[in-house]
């Protein structure tokens, strides 16, 4: 009989799935938490490459400094789609909104 060797990993959803297995619950927070990064990153991404401050932003969005210090924060979790879509057009962007399949073990809901 052979001995399967543990094998590590620094594939960081790898590692999820084998902490989370099919919890759920936890699998739901993680979803969450994903959300908030990507939505702070896109803020940054689309305020940084049209070369404004946040400051510059928020007089545009007609809010304050803080309010899209807030929005880049990967913790904050209050986005509203009224706010994000102020932000959209002080960038003379367009909001979009997709939903998408869930994939990985754990993820039946």
């Amino acid at each position: 009989m052979k001995r399967r060797k543990n094998r590590k990993t620094t594939d960081a959803w790898q590692m999820l799935e084998h902490r989370l297995g099919d919890d759920q619950e936890l699998w739901n927070m993680v979803d969450e938490e994903r959300l908030n990064l990507q939505i702070a990153q896109a803020i940054y991404q689309a305020r940084t490459k049209a070369g404004v401050t946040q400051k510059q932003l928020a007089e545009k969005a007609g809010t304050a400094q803080p309010n899209i210090a807030r929005l880049e924060d990967a913790d904050y979790q209050g986005h509203s789609l009224p706010m994000l879509r102020r932000v959209a057009r002080a960038l003379g962007l367009r909001l979009e909104l997709r939903f998408a399949r869930r994939s990985g073990r754990g993820r039946k809901n």
